[in-house]
């Protein structure tokens, strides 16, 4: 039975313990001037990145009066940038009441990708997203509280108020009817397939609703997506057996949001409605809902070279081990060192901190700089609470930490730095980038690379079609569920690795 005398310096770990031992790893991270030139890269690449992205954009939309800078965005009542534009059939209601019709029938038309360069590929069709219903709101000032209840191209039956908040109803087959009643500032959406029996869609609560609201049927349908963009696209819907309670005046016919064409008068794709045997046709474009692409640039564009910026501080991590593990003798069955499981720990440490705080440095200062720099150029910008700002600014740097440790656990498995930096970027950086430009989005959540969600300055809405890459707003994770996943892969690479190394040797990584 073999013995043997602890190593120096484990007798000193044992009296001082972890905040020794953190020091020291501290102590030999710093002294190594390579990996201080990598963290003070990934700062400047992410910076310079981000600001020659924010410099280079311009926003620029064109109407009768020639090219010019967009307008702000138009925004709803909790601030978000909303879209609210739709064709409305409606009448002043005053006090309580309600109105009743049947949707009998919906049809649109959806242009397409040319097949033939210069000639338009409009075919019939339904956008998912196109929704033709009952609307009750406080005025037909543009962004103004509403409430609806509608039948969509694709998600059935909905209940939806003031741009944001979405409720499912049941499947949309065949002719519905459905009901809106108003009650104070309560607003009720029912459906049902005879008109004779009712199921409740949803109940909303309104402030401030005025006493004198307008009610009636509307149509809109937002824009068919071509990868991030959207085209031309419109909805009719046949109304009947419609009923009025509370009001019985003359319907009036607004396009609301319609801009003038090129000519400067005639409106660009207009709504309208017709009555046509016994019915009621009401076609509408555009859309009444969050604007998550038209809204303006987003603040999250200033990372945009986040990802780039994460390779030196993967490499960083990776030499980290490697150079300390080539110090280390091997194959003595000596101790060499502290507990292999307390040196990971407290590498993981120093790699985690020194990632999060460049992480932070880089975020804090290229998120409002790269916004400063969008206004200056007049670009619309995305409305973004302090709150969301913040969550972006630290979660960015969150990130970086979870994506430094997940590269010191692939290196400690694989000992071999060319290897463990290759997995790293493998894992982190080539699938953010493949997403982004619109490959493979999936893989924003199911590797690593999901951690970029925290970065998203607009919020995801379930009701509102997004493009298939983050420009076009699309993450498949929630923020802190994308950052969860970072940080799962980065502790079960880090616990496999001291599990290995534990297995090794007693007292080292030999």
């Amino acid at each position: 039975m073999s013995s043997f005398t602890p190593h120096r310096s484990d007798r000193r770990a044992g009296r001082d313990g972890f905040p020794r031992l953190l020091r020291a790893e501290w102590t030999r991270f710093r002294s190594a001037r390579s990996r201080v030139l990598a963290v003070a890269a990934s700062v400047l690449v992410t910076v310079s990145l981000g600001l020659l992205v924010a410099g280079g954009a311009r926003s620029t939309c064109v109407t009768w009066r020639g090219e010019g800078p967009c307008p702000a965005p138009l925004v709803g009542p909790d601030g978000t940038a909303v879209s609210d534009r739709y064709y409305f059939v409606h009448q002043p209601l005053k006090g309580n009441g309600g109105i009743t019709a049947r949707v009998s029938d919906m049809t649109g038309r959806l242009r397409m990708p040319d097949a033939v360069p210069g000639v338009r590929n409009v075919k019939e069709g339904v956008a998912p997203w196109a929704k033709a219903g009952l609307l009750v709101r406080q005025s037909l000032t543009r962004g103004t509280p509403y409430a609806a209840v509608m039948i969509t191209g694709g998600h059935g039956v909905r209940m939806q108020h003031d741009f944001v908040h979405d409720v499912a109803g049941g499947p949309a087959r065949g002719p519905l009817w459905l009901r809106l009643t108003r009650s104070g500032e309560t607003v009720t959406g029912y459906e049902s397939g005879d008109g004779e029996t009712w199921t409740e869609v949803g109940t909303v609560r309104l402030t401030g609703l005025p006493e004198t609201v307008e009610i009636g049927m509307f149509a809109a349908s937002p824009g068919a997506m071509w990868e991030t963009a959207e085209a031309f696209a419109q909805v009719t819907a046949a109304f009947d057996r419609i009923t009025l309670q509370g009001a019985d005046g003359p319907w009036r016919h607004d396009d609301v949001g319609v801009s003038p064409g090129p000519d400067g008068r005639t409106p660009h794709h207009p709504g309208g409605a017709v009555e046509s045997g016994g019915k009621l046709l009401v076609t509408g474009v555009g859309d009444i809902g969050p604007a998550t692409v038209d809204g303006g640039l987003r603040a999250d564009l200033a990372l945009i070279g986040g990802g780039v910026g994460l390779i030196p501080l993967l490499v960083a991590a990776v030499t980290f081990f490697t150079a300390g593990h080539r110090r280390r003798p091997a194959g003595t069955g000596l101790p060499a060192g502290p507990h292999p499981a307390r040196l990971l720990a407290a590498g993981a440490v120093v790699v985690g901190a020194v990632a999060f705080a460049a992480g932070l440095a880089a975020s804090g200062v290229v998120v409002p700089a790269g916004l400063a720099v969008l206004r200056a150029n007049q670009n619309p910008i995305q409305p973004i609470t302090p709150g969301t700002g913040l969550r972006v600014i630290v979660g960015y740097a969150a990130l970086a930490a979870a994506a430094a440790v997940l590269a010191l656990g692939l290196a400690a498995l694989v000992e071999r730095a060319v290897v463990a930096v290759g997995l790293a970027v493998g894992l982190v950086v080539v699938p953010s980038l493949l997403a982004t430009a619109g490959s493979a989005p999936w893989l924003l959540a199911a590797t690593p690379a999901a951690g970029f969600a925290i970065t998203q300055s607009v919020p995801a809405f379930a009701h509102v079609e997004a493009g298939p890459s983050p420009l076009g707003g699309h993450y498949p994770l929630p923020p802190w569920a994308g950052l969860a996943v970072t940080c799962g892969y980065a502790a079960l690479t880090l616990g496999a690795a001291m599990a290995v190394h534990r297995r090794r040797a007693p007292g080292g990584f030999g």
